[in-house]
């Protein structure tokens, strides 16, 4: 598990394929790096191309994932990204940004959220603005 959680936004696969080695090399394991985009099959094609994994039950909880079968996209990935500790409004500014075709890489430190609560240790890399 990493010790704290970060979210990088990049643009395109090969950045994912890049961030992710870069994240590995600094000692990240392989099962601690989460991609994301807005798109399921985007998100497995750049999970097979990477070394991310997607975010699942595991990750988000039985009672998330359960919940995600009658959400919108959007809804979904927002709860997908709270279950993982990102703060409403950062769920939000990010679902936004995959909207735009952004790629969400998290390294997760492994605590599962629900309901307000929210990792306030995150630290955000890319195109988010800090609120």
């Amino acid at each position: 598990m990493t010790e704290h959680t970060k979210v990088y936004t990049v643009d395109n696969i090969v950045e994912a394929r890049n961030k992710i080695e870069e994240l590995e090399r600094q000692g990240y394991l392989e099962e601690n790096i989460y991609v994301l985009t807005h798109d399921k099959e985007r998100t497995t094609e750049v999970t097979e191309l990477t070394d991310g994994h997607k975010i699942g039950v595991a990750e988000e909880g039985i009672l998330t994932a359960t919940a995600n079968f009658f959400r919108s996209t959007g809804d979904e990935l927002r709860a997908k990204l709270r279950a993982m500790g990102v703060s409403k409004e950062h769920a939000e500014q990010l679902e936004a940004l995959m909207d735009k075709g952004k790629i969400v890489i998290l390294t997760w430190s492994g605590t599962t959220y629900d309901g307000d609560s929210f990792d306030r240790n995150i630290a955000y890399y890319g195109y988010l603005p800090m609120i």
